[in-house]
């Protein structure tokens, strides 16, 4: 069976491509084990990362400025924009492609073959994302939606220490964002951890949280529970999305980095420029440091962070190959540590680099 393109995969990353190839002219067959799969996860990004063709009914809800606690308050100086998961999944139509319900199990850069033994030819694109493995350091939260007050900040981190941890145990904050007019979802988050904490401790930091912020909840709510890597993805051979290394390693966004990169994958481009891949290098080592930092110090990395000019925290968050920016968002926050912050990030950068 031949396909001009040929993508593996139907979450966001590879629907997204398939939609832009098919909007491009394209002959699409789409491969996944089960492709009517609804998507339940909350998906979020910054307005200005955004493709221009996307539709903008799939917003649930734009903050403008939304605010980060880490050992004070900070305004974010940008538009936080929040996924209708439902209507971003519809919106990203497949009319017209072929639909073939299996498992890839051999996947090549021209060709691929399912679990059943149908094999496919044409352009490949692989966003399958990624395994699990106790090597990779992981993203997981717990998280609960809440009927809305109006009055609920957007809290795109919140690390303040009222959620019942020891300072010494492994740290995790509070994201708080509305998911429509009526909702809010509160949830407590493990920013990457080797192993990442686990959702049953995460529920109970978040519910310690709430009610030392004076919310009550019924235990009827509905529940969220987020776990994937935020390393191990790897550009080339076809990769997309977090398997082809978009996932953010700071933050574990990878979504918007696949929208706005699916009509150059279409094209037959690529964005892992070389300095693409140097900026990824970067942030790897960034995940490194972070994950070396003594869990109660955390808080005041973040704070450091959230100090930096609004540029240079921009260059970090979603410059995808703003090498001269990351490069000056770090050594800025490198300097700005204190000295004992400075010498473990030292350590931990330095240390890899001879493994």
């Amino acid at each position: 069976m031949d396909a001009e393109v040929i993508v593996c995969g139907l979450g966001p990353a590879g629907r997204a491509v398939a939609h832009r190839a098919l909007a491009a002219g394209r002959t699409v067959t789409v491969i996944d084990p089960n492709p009517d799969r609804v998507w339940t996860p909350t998906y979020a990004a910054w307005g200005d990362e955004l493709p221009g063709w996307l539709d903008a009914g799939v917003i649930a809800a734009a903050i403008d400025g939304p605010m980060a606690w880490a050992v004070a308050e900070h305004r974010i100086d940008r538009s936080y924009q929040v996924f209708d998961t439902a209507a971003l999944q519809s919106s990203l139509t497949l009319h017209g492609a072929k639909v073939i319900a299996d498992r890839a199990v051999e996947v090549h850069a021209r060709s691929v073959r399912t679990a059943s033994g149908l094999t496919c030819t044409g352009q490949v694109v692989d966003a399958r994302g990624l395994a699990r493995s106790p090597r990779r350091a992981e993203q997981t939260a717990y998280g609960v939606v809440v009927e809305r007050t109006g009055l609920e900040p957007t809290l795109f981190m919140d690390w303040r220490p009222d959620n019942g941890a020891d300072p010494d145990d492994p740290p995790s904050f509070l994201y708080a964002i509305p998911l429509s007019a009526d909702t809010v979802l509160f949830e407590e988050t493990c920013l990457a951890g080797r192993p990442a904490l686990a959702p049953q401790v995460l529920r109970r930091r978040l519910e310690h949280r709430l009610r030392a912020r004076g919310i009550a909840l019924t235990g009827t709510e509905p529940v969220e529970r987020v776990r994937f890597p935020v390393q191990g993805g790897t550009p080339g051979r076809g990769r997309f999305g977090a398997a082809g290394g978009l996932t953010h390693p700071a933050t574990g966004y990878s979504v918007a980095a696949a929208l706005a990169a699916a009509d150059t994958v279409v094209a037959g481009g690529t964005v892992w420029t070389p300095r693409a891949r140097a900026v990824a290098a970067l942030r790897r080592a960034g995940l490194r440091a972070l994950l070396a930092l003594p869990p109660r110090e955390i808080p005041v990395f973040f704070e450091t962070f959230f100090g930096l000019p609004a540029p240079l925290q921009y260059s970090y968050l979603s410059g995808l190959d703003d090498l001269r920016g990351t490069v000056a968002a770090m050594r800025a926050l490198f300097a700005d540590l204190p000295p004992n912050l400075r010498r473990a990030v030292v350590t931990s950068v330095v240390g890899a680099g001879r493994r």
